[in-house]
Parts: structure tokens; C-alpha cells; sequence
């Protein structure tokens, strides 16, 4: 990605707003594989939003690391909402985050189904002040770096919506 798929400017706003309403970040990342962290620490500064970073690539890492329910990959497949809202959630529940994102998805080239084609990505978030957001995206199929360079800046975008709805945070 050259410039961070042109991200950095993104990247440099979430950083103020995190820093103007005192909050950290953490990602939960399959398809992306940390890509949408190394986006957010490409910057100097970036410690003081991001807490951590998740890659659960597997399914097994999903339950184990964020708890993931396996009903839930079992009953509706590892590329869902509901799947992509447990990552949101159990990345916030093993962080010190007070926001995180998801990201569950096909990026190809294989994988895909006619339910579930390459281009298919599942993005979840879990704020500290606000209902878990799940958001599905069809992105073209131009192959398998620019699904994943499309998913990481929607997943910025996704993030800087919702940390500009938190509430600022009164003086200590």
C-alpha cells in the first residue's frame, strides 16, 4: 500500500480525535490481517490511540483470543454479522480499548460462494458508549490487495463515524 492506500490523512484524524476525547483503539482483524493496525501506528504518535491488535485469521483464534462464540461461526459461518460483532465485542472485552473494529471477509482469490462471493467483508464496532455496528460491503473483485486495502480504509472511516459520536470525557 503506498501511502497507506492514501489513508494517512484518516489515519492523522483519528489520532487528534482519540487524543482530543482521551480514547484507544484496538482492531480485530481476519481477511485484513493487520493491515487496518499497521495502518493506525503508521504515524508518530499513534500510542496514544491504539492498545492492541488482534489478527484472528482462524476461526480458532477468533474463540480463543476474542471469545467468539463457536455457535456462532458454526451456525452462520466465520463471514457474518454476527461473527463480526463478537470480534467488535470480544476485542473491547480483551483490551483497553474504548473503541474496535472488525473485519471478517473474502478476499480472495478463492473462498468465495455464490452466498458468500470474493469481495464480501463484514466490519463490526464496539464502542464503550454506543450499540455494537455491523456493516457489510461488496467490494469489486480486482483482486486480492485492493479488497484488503478497500477494507482497511472502510474500517478507518467506520471508526473515525463512531469516535466522532463519543462524548468528550469531563476533566479528572
Amino acid at each position: 500500500m503506498n501511502d497507506n492506500g492514501g489513508t494517512g490523512d484518516l489515519v492523522a484524524e483519528l489520532l487528534e480525535l482519540c487524543v482530543a476525547k482521551d480514547l484507544m483503539l484496538a482492531t480485530a482483524e481476519s481477511c485484513t490481517g493487520g493491515l487496518i493496525a499497521g495502518a493506525l501506528t503508521s504515524i508518530a504518535g499513534s500510542s496514544a490511540m491504539v492498545d492492541r491488535g488482534f489478527v484472528t485469521y482462524t476461526n480458532e483464534a477468533k474463540i480463543e483470543m476474542l471469545g467468539v462464540p463457536i455457535s456462532l461461526i458454526e451456525q452462520h459461518g466465520a463471514v457474518s454479522d454476527e461473527v463480526a460483532a463478537a470480534m467488535a465485542e470480544g476485542a473491547l472485552a480483551h483490551s483497553n480499548a474504548d473503541a474496535t473494529i472488525s473485519v471478517t471477509g473474502i478476499a480472495g482469490p478463492g473462498g468465495g460462494s455464490d452466498l458468500k462471493p470474493v469481495g464480501l467483508v463484514w466490519f463490526g464496532c464496539a464502542a464503550a458508549w454506543a450499540p455494537t455496528f455491523v456493516h457489510s460491503t461488496m467490494f469489486p473483485d480486482q483482486g486480492r490487495a485492493s479488497i484488503r486495502e478497500q477494507a482497511v480504509r472502510a474500517a478507518l472511516e467506520i471508526l473515525a463515524q463512531t469516535i466522532r459520536l463519543a462524548p468528550d470525557r469531563a476533566p479528572d
